[in-house]
Order: structure tokens, then sequence, then C-alpha cells
């Protein structure tokens, strides 16, 4: 039998439980009882705590009525887990790491494991929303942006929210074998691998600036004016700089270089056609700027993983 133990705690996000535990409680329906999965909740701060859908729930044990080991040990996200601090947890994270088989955080419950200096060294990631505040604040963490769930040894961590369903799912296919993973994912009516990653849903760069320097006056223009040809040397020229020092000093203070910046920019101006209109894709390439769907078409693949048409399918 397999042991998940789900810590609770104050202010989590009640999917991030219910959508990993559905997957390991579906999976048993298909399993011997030898080999089933046994679920078990810890309060981090008492046996009860309160979603941040308000919605309570009550832990079977605390932190300090545990022993033993467990062979997931499954830290959920929330507003609690970027927003508190609870050095005792951070205590008995550390002190459980090696009596687990596999440590998974689901969502901001990276920061948990982050406070209990868990992600040092190690590639993880988050919510498409979190993650520059992730790699702000534990520096020593490899955080990545697109994927939707990453192993790191036993360390498993995954983005936004519904991921976990999909992290939880390759753990049922690593213990299980992929038929009663898939047979798991058909109940839930979800795919066993999605296409693409989190920057299918994530802006690739943020609205129009209100900062009055020449890089971001000429970086509002470029989103303003996406038909346009927009090379290095245009957007220096409006800058009043040569194109040399433009690109060092844009790449510096937007951690991109000028041209990708205009390609993501134009990504994201189709992206919102695709969402909000019938409009052929020929006439959204023409507006984004791509000048051809053949481009537009090969930069979706490159970038989210997919195709415009597609894209549009999953999202509008």
């Amino acid at each position: 039998m397999k042991t998940i133990a789900v810590v609770l705690f104050q202010d989590l996000l009640l999917l991030d439980v219910s959508g990993p535990v559905e997957v390991f409680s579906i999976a048993n329906r298909y399993l011997e009882p030898d080999c089933q999965y046994q679920i078990t909740t810890i309060g981090s701060d008492g046996l009860s705590v309160r979603a941040s859908n308000s919605m309570t729930l009550a832990a079977d044990m605390s932190i300090e009525q545990v022993s033993g080991s467990f062979d997931v040990l499954l830290v959920p996200g929330g507003p609690g887990a970027y927003n508190q601090h609870d050095p005792a947890l951070d205590c008995w994270l550390s002190k459980m790491f090696s009596h687990v088989g596999r440590l998974v955080s689901i969502c901001t419950g990276a920061f948990i494991l982050g406070k209990a200096g868990l992600l040092d060294g190690r590639h993880v990631t988050t919510h498409w929303n979190y993650t520059e505040r992730l790699a702000k604040q534990f520096p020593r963490a490899q955080v990545e942006t697109d994927r939707i769930f990453i192993r790191d040894g036993n360390l498993y961590t995954s983005g936004g929210v519904t991921s976990g369903i999909d992290l939880a799912l390759s753990i049922v296919e690593e213990d299980h074998g992929k038929a009663i993973a898939l047979a798991v994912a058909k109940v839930l009516l979800v795919v066993m691998t999605r296409q693409g990653g989190q920057m299918q849903f994530s802006p690739l760069v943020a609205d129009v600036a209100k900062d009055d320097t020449p890089v971001f006056r000429v970086r509002n223009y470029v989103l303003e004016n996406l038909a346009e040809d927009l090379n290095v040397e245009r957007m220096a020229s409006l800058a009043s700089m040569s194109a040399r020092h433009f690109t060092r000093l844009f790449s510096r203070e937007l951690n991109m270089t000028p041209m990708e910046f205009v390609q993501s920019a134009r990504i994201d101006s189709a992206r919102r056609l695709l969402e909000t209109s019938d409009l052929p894709l020929k006439t959204v390439a023409y507006r984004s700027g791509f000048g051809s769907a053949r481009r537009m078409r090969h930069l979706f693949v490159e970038r989210l993983g997919l195709p415009p048409s597609q894209y549009r399918r999953q999202f509008s």
C-alpha cells in the first residue's frame, strides 16, 4: 500500500488538495487492496483549517503527531503559502524530506518548500503568475516558467491549480503503469498529457507601462503599432539612440531583447484576437504584425506548443 500525506494550512487553495486526492482515490477503484493509496491529512497549525474559499477542512493529525514516513508528501498552494510563514512547518518539512519517497508541491505550495530550504539547486516551477516572485525570493532555485510539472530527483513541483491533477496522474503512472493512469484520466475527463505548457495561459508581456523613460515609451509604441515593420533600428530611432546602446538598455530594463519583445507582443495580440473574434487566421496574422499565417503558426508552435487553430478551439 502506498501512503499519501497532504499538508493542510490556513488559507490554502482547496482545489490544490481535492484535485490530486481525487486522482489517487479514483485510482484505488482499479487497484488491488494491498496496492491502493492510503490518504492522510496533516494539519500544520491544529486540526482545523479554513481554505481560501472559506470552506473548513479537518486534518487527521497534526505535524506533532506524525511518526514514520510516507511514500508521497503533498504540499498544496494558496494565499497562505506565500503570504504566511510557519517556522514550525519549515522545520518539520526539512526533517521529513529524507523520510518521504516523493515530496510534491502543487501550484504556489513551492513557496512553502522554499521557506523550508528545499528548493536550493533544484529545477522547480509554480503557477505562471508567481514564477518571477518565486525566483526572486529563492534565487538558488532554478525556476522554469513554462512547465506543467517538473521532477527533480524526489522533489516534484507543479504549475497552477489543475496541474496538480496532471502531476498526480504522472505519479499513478509511475506506480502502476499507463493503463491505470489513463483509466483515471478518463473518469476525470482530462487528458493524460497536455499539449504545450503554462505559456498557453500566461501573457508573454505585461500591460502598457506608464514609466516615462525612452525604453518604456518605445515599448508602449510597439504595443500600439504591432503591424508596423518593427526592427531594432526603427525602435532605436524612436528612442534617439544607437541600435547597440538601445538594445543593451532595453535588455537590461525588460530582461529580453527588443526583437524578443516584439515577437512576444505579437503573439499576445494574436491570442486576444483568436480568443475574441472569428477573424480568418490571415487577418489575425496581418493585424498582429506577423505578415503571414504561416509565420504566425511557426511562432505559436515554437513558443506555445500548439498552432493558432488549436489555440482558438481551446480558448475561444
